[in-house]
């Protein structure tokens, strides 16, 4: 089965460790309010996705030590870090107002940013037909930017929703215009679904596969 327009919009760990309450709001470097509207406007986008028939896709984390492998756990002590959206809890549960419907796929990271480390991830968009991501989430420097970097590596053409989602260590237009330059990012904002709901270029280009060119010896990338 093919997904519509072959997009689909990917909600990075919007869960409430992250978003919602004074952990969120002690972790969080800005303005408190800031993560607030990061939810109610992916919450619109996820809405005006769901209006086009495009794919939701729901990404969630789960942080226990039982999931996190040696190198987690050394830097968590190192760095005197608690875990985060433990299973089961409040903190690990979608913040209101983003969460999936019944039938919208959810995946789930163990210890890891990226998302696809998680189980059936990439499998389930290859399977649907989809070769453009749009990225809701957070945050914009570590889960969002780790899973647009792979999935750029993969082929996959890459939307990120600037006013749904914020960066945790670096400044949103930092991070935003790292992605744009090395991934080749659309960056534009989720009220402009008739512009996001479709891939770069017209679509063409998530269609047809770009011509491959050999770099020269020493060539950068």
């Amino acid at each position: 089965m093919t997904a519509p327009g072959g997009t689909a919009l990917v909600v990075v760990d919007l869960q409430n460790d992250f978003c919602a309450g004074p952990l969120a709001a002690s972790r969080y470097p800005g303005d408190p309010a800031r993560l607030e509207r990061v939810v109610a406007n992916t919450s619109r986008a996820v809405a005006a996705a769901r209006a086009r028939g495009a794919e939701a896709v729901f990404v969630r984390f789960l942080g226990d030590t039982r999931h996190q492998k040696g190198s987690w756990r050394r830097r968590d002590a190192a760095l005197g870090k608690r875990p985060k959206c433990l299973e089961g809890s409040w903190g690990a549960e979608f913040a209101a107002g983003a969460e999936p419907e019944a039938g919208e796929a959810v995946f789930t990271k163990r210890a890891c940013f990226d998302a696809f480390l998680a189980e059936g991830f990439e499998r389930y968009l290859v399977g649907r037909g989809v070769q453009h991501l749009v990225f809701a989430g957070l945050f914009a420097d570590v889960c969002v930017d780790s899973t647009a970097r792979t999935a750029f590596q993969k082929g996959f053409h890459i939307t990120v929703l600037r006013d749904c989602t914020t960066g945790l260590h670096l400044p949103d237009e930092q991070i935003l215009g790292f992605m744009g330059r090395l991934y080749g990012a659309r960056i534009t904002t989720g009220d402009q679904a008739e512009v996001w709901s479709r891939g770069p270029g017209e679509e063409e280009a998530c269609r047809t596969p770009p011509s491959r060119t050999v770099a020269s010896p020493g060539a950068s990338v």
